[in-house]
């Protein structure tokens, strides 16, 4: 098991995965560990879309302009969705979440990648949020914010370089 650090240092965005399906002990780790997250006022705002299906992905794949292409070919992806009612931070929270599973992912083996809906759309002005809620048959009152493509990873990258760190935008005491 790798520490924080090194889970950190090693998560990087993965957007070429290999075919092989995520095995469902696997899914039940990342359900557990999402389920786990912190939200505040433990309000639990969100929930969380778990799609396998083939023809599924590579509708999610085109649900706006760019960026979201390499979801068909991942053989997992989650969407994280969440109810404002439940909380005004709910964006917050869901992000929590979505970084949640990146970092399981990475810890079991997997590589991931965040698509970013909230805010995003087709090319016709068509959000991405609502592509992926009629598709997927998501009720009206919760919005969503990200899918998170999952899958073993095609190739390793390097981890983070730590001579890159901008140390420069760490700040004491004051600004």
């Amino acid at each position: 098991m790798k520490t924080f650090f090194e889970l950190a240092q090693t998560r990087r965005s993965t957007r070429k995965f290999k075919s092989d399906a995520v095995p469902q002990e696997l899914q039940e780790q990342l359900q557990q560990i999402v389920l786990m997250c912190p939200a505040s006022k433990r309000a639990n705002p969100w929930e969380f879309i778990f799609v396998e299906d083939k023809q599924t992905l590579e509708a999610i794949s085109n649900c706006k302009q760019m960026g979201a292409a390499f979801v068909k070919d991942a053989p997992l992806a989650v969407v994280v969705v969440a109810d404002p009612q439940k909380s005004d931070v709910w964006v917050e929270d869901a992000s929590i979440a979505s970084t949640y599973l990146h970092l399981a992912a990475e810890d079991l083996g997997l590589g991931s990648c965040w698509v970013q809906i909230r805010r995003r759309g087709k090319e016709n002005g068509e959000a991405a949020s609502d592509v992926l809620k009629a598709l997927l048959n998501i009720p009206e009152n919760l919005e969503v914010l990200s899918v998170i493509a999952i899958g073993y990873k095609e190739e390793e990258r390097k981890p983070f370089d730590m001579t890159r760190l901008q140390k420069e935008k760490i700040h004491r005491e004051k600004f």
